[in-house]
């Protein structure tokens, strides 16, 4: 198991947590996602290393930014 946190900036509600959890939880491998809607922190649980490009990817399609 693999986990690794990053900051998503733009969210401001549930529903962005829920967008983002969405798309997140699709990227193969992911076994889970946590966001914290306060901190912009996501941490995704995967079950070996997932490239950051492919999380950056995810949340931008959700709408929102990983923080660089």
């Amino acid at each position: 198991m693999s986990t690794a946190t990053y900051t998503v900036t733009g969210m401001t509600c549930g529903h962005c947590v829920a967008s983002v959890t969405e798309e997140v939880e699709q990227v193969a491998g992911v076994t889970a996602v946590d966001v914290d809607l306060k901190t912009g922190a996501v941490t995704v649980t995967s079950e070996a290393p997932v490239d950051d490009a492919l999380i950056r990817s995810a949340v931008e399609e959700a709408g929102y930014a990983l923080q660089a």
